[in-house]
């Protein structure tokens, strides 16, 4: 409907209406969590939990609305789709930009149940959204680098144990729980300076996922995993919000979860670590050889 407009003038709107719907949601949203804060009842803060996800759910239709108004976008998705709400699923995908949050909420929001991402602690100080992610419950992560670990031993372990307590919230609502298996958005310099092996892909980080396994594995119903390719290059936010985003290629796979991966310790089981690592780095290369595929399928276009 705005395709007309120049592009700085969609992107302006664009971003208004995502600022607005921001505001307007995240009000009840304080409410509720506040008020689950005030009534420790198990049964009443499902409840409440439940309304909460469906305020975030209700935030990600209106931005789909947007990024309607704003971008003909043609989509191209494929693979396992069997979600569904009554069920907790973990989900990962490779990671080149901001805009991977967003096409997944739009690709999966409502059909399974709420993703909920791991964040950078520092995130919670990003105005508004930063509560919002407090309020739904988002886990929080302080990563350590390794010289200052070697200086504070106590902190060793700290990302395990904030996982465990995030998960020990989901066990009474169905989730989707998020973990970008690299950790950080690919750039050619990224992925020069760490020698990875993959062609599209930096190296993976095993143990996000692997706590999460840990702390609830027998609660989860399986892994979706999710390969996204633009062909137009790697988006920027502000290129989705002036409608730049053209095409978009979405794979979903579903896979089970190894039941020998099912209630081990990452941290201590030295075995199970590289074993469970070596699972990780066959997923990547089957995914970093989808990407091949989907490049050559899909070759890159101008915006």
């Amino acid at each position: 409907m705005l395709h007309f407009l120049p592009a700085p003038l969609r992107g302006l709107v664009a971003g208004l209406m995502l600022a607005l719907n921001t505001l307007i949601c995240c009000w009840p949203l304080f409410a509720v969590a506040l008020l689950k804060l005030l009534l420790p009842v198990p049964a009443i803060q499902r409840g409440l939990r439940s309304v909460m996800h469906g305020i975030g759910e209700f935030w990600i239709s209106v931005n789909k609305f947007w990024m309607n108004l704003v971008c003909r976008t043609h989509w191209d998705v494929a693979g396992a789709q069997n979600f569904d709400l009554q069920h907790s699923y973990l989900v990962t995908s490779n990671h080149q930009s901001w805009v991977d949050i967003l096409v997944l909420q739009y690709q999966l929001n409502r059909r399974m149940p709420l993703l909920k991402f791991f964040l950078k602690q520092e995130l919670i100080w990003v105005p508004v959204i930063g509560l919002c992610w407090w309020a739904l419950e988002f886990p929080f992560m302080k990563r350590y680098s390794k010289a200052y670990l070697a200086k504070h031993p106590e902190k060793l372990g700290q990302d395990l144990a904030t996982t465990r307590k995030a998960c020990e919230r989901y066990k009474t609502n169905p989730v989707s729980v998020f973990n970008f298996l690299e950790g950080t958005r690919f750039t050619q310099a990224k992925h020069d300076q760490q020698g990875s092996a993959f062609q599209y892909l930096l190296k993976p980080k095993a143990g996000g996922i692997a706590f999460v396994l840990d702390a609830m594995g027998e609660q989860l119903h399986s892994i979706i995993n999710v390969t996204i390719h633009y062909p137009g290059g790697s988006p920027g936010f502000w290129d989705l919000l002036c409608g730049r985003l053209q095409k978009v290629v979405v794979r979903f796979e579903e896979l089970q979860i190894p039941a020998e991966f099912i209630g081990q310790n990452y941290d201590q089981d030295e075995a199970y670590r590289l074993s469970f690592q070596q699972w990780v780095n066959q997923l990547w290369e089957a995914k970093d050889a989808k990407l091949a595929q989907l490049h050559q399928e899909f070759p890159a276009t101008r915006r």
